[in-house]
Order: structure tokens, then sequence, then C-alpha cells
């Protein structure tokens, strides 16, 4: 089967010149003045469409952080139909935003593919050198690429013989995992965990005892924070066991009354209780050859408990998933076979201390207990969740708005969801997007609606709580760190001050307002009052 090509890359300099060389005189002076630089000959076409001229792609998609006239003047010069992507950098040598950027990027591409399908395609040639070790770094690990470079009107596909980029820091901090970190795949690389979006250190691990436990039929219990996605691991788990084929079933022990929750579970027969007027099947019935998932399993009564340890009872010479299950007004016992996966955000074994919940329940569930790891720790993902968030929302709007134009994060809004603790998780960040998409005008999400979203003044006092219990690997940088701690205090003093220099460098113990002026410009502080944020 054909793969169809996707390319991606950033716009340089030299692409500008060649254009500028294309153009009329007051084009040309335009470009010159802002890119710099000798016109080249006009056959010098630039490393872009000497390579889109030599070479053939399904889609393109240019990156660019050049004004809209450059984007629109280009576009109409280069002869076919690709999207330019406009980016803001602070500077086109800023590893940090670079890598955000593409990164996310990347991922909105990848987004609901398959990599048997598609071929992810990269220019080297155009951009700042850190462009391309950004490419090289993502194109090797994360996101496998071919990689393309052009000169002398001439394109070709190079070879980069180096492929462990991304396991070199965790082997140097902790060498007593390295093998097992070697050893795992990204959640994007196994079959049924697609739809599991990071690379974190922390998510790997999760889905690695999630891939370990689904080729068996013993219970799963899914613990973890209200919104680090145990239904949709639950999924997964079933989509890579070999009961794939059969079907899955859920249930939100939490939403219905015991009454209704026993009969949603077990069945009935007819007449069993008031309005059962005819009989029914129950879930493990329902389910039979493939999943149960019992959500927020800890909220079930003792009663409910007692019936739940009865059917998930092992039965002597039967498989791990055989039970044996009567419908409420019966005594006839049904064979079924039903894998179960429970899951919980409260503490089971408080919740046992405190005799709410069973023991002996807990470990017939908990054949295999694996813990999901919230948003504040696995800080490095976060982006890529907002950026595939953001695309479903996307999708979302278009079908009730044909024509709706699509949004995009901001650098600096995509630095903010990174920074943010999110205790309500990917819940709490679907939220904050949705409601920025809805509110937003124009098609770039900034920092500030975001911040409007999550109404940011509550959340800083925790945050700001949290400065020095910060997780330390997965993404961690000590530079980047007191940056934070060092711009937070700058932040407070220009509110404080109400946006005064002068009283604001008295604030800091600074001896003059031009050292306040320099470290607010080197760490990107604005004064909310005066300017304005993408």
């Amino acid at each position: 089967m054909h793969k169809k090509r996707q390319l991606i890359q950033w716009l340089g300099h030299s692409d500008l010149r060649a254009l500028a060389a294309n153009s009329t005189a007051s084009r040309q002076q335009r470009i010159l003045s802002s890119v710099g630089g000798k016109l080249p000959q006009p056959d010098d076409l630039g490393p872009t469409k000497t390579l889109l001229t030599t070479q053939s792609f399904d889609q393109i998609r240019l990156l660019s952080n050049y004004t809209a006239d450059f984007n629109n003047w280009f576009a109409a010069w280069l002869g076919v139909k690709a999207e330019i992507v406009p980016v803001q950098l602070q500077g086109p040598t800023n590893y940090a935003e670079i890598f955000a950027v593409t990164s996310s990027q990347l991922e909105s591409l990848r987004a609901g593919k398959s990599r048997t399908e598609f071929e992810l395609c990269l220019h080297l040639s155009p951009g700042t050198p850190a462009m391309t070790a950004v490419w090289l770094l993502l194109g090797k690990t994360r996101y496998p690429a071919t990689f393309y470079e052009t000169h002398g009107g001439r394109s070709w596909i190079t070879t980069v013989p180096f492929d462990l980029i991304d396991v070199i820091p965790e082997v140097l901090r902790d060498s007593d995992v390295h093998l097992q970190h070697l050893a795992a795949l990204s959640p994007a690389e196994i079959e049924g965990f697609e739809d599991i979006v990071g690379d974190s250190r922390a998510i790997r691990d999760a889905v690695g005892r999630a891939r370990r436990a689904a080729i068996r039929n013993v219970s799963v219990l899914l613990v973890g924070e209200s919104g680090t996605g145990k239904e949709m691991f639950a999924q997964a788990i079933h989509k890579a066991s070999n009961r794939r084929d059969r079907p899955i079933r859920s249930v939100n022990c939490a939403a219905l009354a015991k009454s209704l929750l026993e009969s949603e579970l077990f069945g009935h027969s007819k007449g069993a209780f008031t309005g059962a007027d005819s009989e029914r099947k129950g879930l493990f019935e329902v389910a039979d050859g493939g999943t149960l998932f019992l959500d927020e399993i800890a909220e079930c009564d003792l009663e409910t408990q007692a019936k739940l340890l009865r059917v998930l009872q092992p039965v002597t010479g039967e498989g791990a998933s055989v039970r044996y299950v009567q419908r409420l007004g019966e005594n006839k016992d049904r064979r079924v076979n039903v894998r179960i996966i429970a899951a919980t955000n409260k503490d089971l074994f408080a919740a046992i201390q405190q005799g709410t919940f069973r023991e002996d329940l807990y470990y017939r569930l908990a054949g295999i207990s694996i813990s999901l790891p919230p948003l504040r720790d696995r800080r490095s993902d976060v982006p890529i969740i907002a950026e595939r968030l953001l695309g479903i929302l996307n999708s979302q709007f278009e079908a009730d708005q044909p024509g709706y134009e699509h949004k995009i994060l901001s650098s600096s809004a995509i630095s903010f969801v990174k920074e943010q603790p999110w205790p309500g998780n990917v819940r709490q960040l679907y939220n904050a997007l949705m409601q920025a998409a809805v509110l937003t005008d124009g098609k770039v999400i900034g920092r500030k609606d975001l911040a409007a979203a999550i109404a940011e003044l509550p959340e800083r006092q925790g945050r700001n709580l949290r400065l020095l219990e910060r997780p330390l690997g997965d993404g961690f940088s000590l530079e980047n760190h007191l940056n934070d701690i060092h711009r937070h205090y700058l932040q407070r003093a220009m509110e404080e001050s109400q946006g005064v220099k002068v009283r604001a460098a008295q604030l800091l113990g600074m001896k003059n307002y031009q050292t306040l002026d320099a470290q607010l410009k080197r760490l990107g502080v604005k004064d909310e009052k005066t300017m304005g944020d993408p």
C-alpha cells in the first residue's frame, strides 16, 4: 500500500531571498530589509521550492515566523498547494520555543493517523541550525521521519545514523532503570494504546504495565486522580488484549442508585421488582467474551460489594475470567467469561481501614494495579495533549459550523499550559481549551485567553506553593525553574507597583529601574496594563 507523504519544515531566510529575486522591486526592498543578505540569481529557487519541484508530497506544512504579507507572497510564488502555519518565536535560535512549536505540530500531523499509512518527511535545509537540531532530535526519537536536504537545485534523502538521543539523559540520571527504559516503547507505537498521548517516563511506565496486563485475563485496577484517563486506559487494555473483537461495556458505579446498579450489572427477571416488566440481561452477560469496566468502584455500597465478590470468586478448573452470575429475582447461575477492569480516584487502603470497602474485594479486583500519573508529573506531555485536545475541539466546532476557522495555540499559551499544575488533569485542560476556543477572537489562542479560562488568580497560590516541590526529571530544567521563580517576583512587583518601574525596582531591592527593565525584557515579563498577549 502506498504511504501518503507528509512534509513539514520551516521557512527560512534563503527561501525569502529566493522569493525576493523573483518579485517586484518594492517587494525586493521590503524582504531584504527584513531578512538581510544578498539577492540570489532568479534561477536559485531556495531550499523549499527546490524540494517541491524535485519531490512530490501529499501534504505540505510550512512553519513561518514571518509576517502575513511575506507568507502570502511566498504561497503564491511557490506554485503548489501548501499550508503555511504562522508561529511566534522570541528568536529563531530559542531551542525551548522551537521544540514546543515543532513537537506540537508533529503531534497534530500524527493525530489519528496510522504509521502504516503515512510517511513523515522533514526538510532540514531551511531555517536556523537550532531548527535543524530540533528536527533531528524529534525525527530520530518521538516522531520517526525521513529527512531531506537540498542544495544547488538538487534534493536528496539524508541518512542520520543514531537513534538513542531521547534515552541518553535517562541513562545518565538513573543507571538502575535505564535498561527498562530502553525497552519501553512510546504509547503511539503499541497496538491498542495509540490514543494515549505523550512520551514521558511516567506515562511510558504506566503503559508498559498496562501492556503486560492486557495479554492476560487477570483483573486490573486503575488508580489515579480524576481526569487522568482511566477510562481511556481501560479501552486501550481491551483493544490490546485477545478480547479486542468482543464487546467492552462500562458502568459508572457512582451514577446509579444501589438497586439500579445491581440490575445494570447482574440483570433481572420479569417481576423481580416494581417496574421490571420484562427480563433483562445485565452487563456481565452483555460483555460475555469481552471486558467489563467498573468505574468509580469505591462508590459501591457494602451489599453490592458482597455480590460483586461472589461473582468474582475464582472457579476451580475454569479460566481466570469465568464468572457465574444470577439475575435479580432468579436462583439460576449463568456462566459468562468476562475480564474485569475497575477504576477509582479514592485511596482504597484508607477506605478499607474506615470499613467502607471490602479488603477481599480489593484483592479480587487488583490482580494487577496500575497507577496513572497526574499531569503535573508529566509536564513534557502537556503541550502535546493540549494540541490533541484542541484538534478534537476544532473538528467538533467545524462539524457544527462549516467554515469554522481552526484555532491554534501561541508559543506563550504552550508555555502556559506546561507551567500549570492542572489539579483537574485532562478534564480541566480540555475545559480551559474549550472556553478559550469559544471566547477568543481570531485564530490564535494566547496565554491570557487560557489564564482567563481557568481563573488564573485562584490557581496562582497553589502553583507558587509548589515551586520547591516540582518533580525532578521528565524535562525538569533547574535554569528554567529558577527563571520561573525570577519571573514570578518580577510580575508581582509590576502588579503591586501598578506598572511603575521605579517603584517596582524599589520593591525588589534593585538600585535602579534600568536593571529591572533589562530583566523584564530578558524574561519576557510584560506590563499587563499596557501590553497585550497574542
